[in-house]
């Protein structure tokens, strides 16, 4: 057993150094921001949908601190997942403004 991972010791005493590759934090930026789409074309209201896209532009925003290890087909993808969020908010604000009117 791993002496940073002992079971009769807490896990608030245990020295857990978690290290991330590059790739590990790419994935997590990509697939969340993909689980906000998808959550925002699911969303039934205009408040749930404008913090969907809220999270799409904080992953697009985190993807551009350079020295991160994020690398250009990660921006890339993201740039592409935020410019069809911003597309499917904007429709559905459309429509709302119609069936409204």
């Amino acid at each position: 057993m791993s002496r940073n991972y002992d079971k009769e010791v807490p896990l608030s005493a245990q020295n857990r150094d978690v290290m991330l590759a590059d790739s590990d934090i790419n994935t997590i930026l990509v697939n969340g921001a993909q689980i906000s789409l998808t959550k925002l074309r699911r969303a039934q209201n205009t408040d749930a949908r404008l913090c969907y896209y809220a999270e799409i532009g904080v992953y697009l925003e985190v993807s551009l601190s350079r020295g991160a290890g994020i690398t250009e087909e990660t921006l890339e993808t993201l740039e592409e997942i935020h410019r069809v969020a911003t597309h499917e908010y904007m429709d559905t604000r459309k429509k709302k403004a119609q069936v409204s009117a």
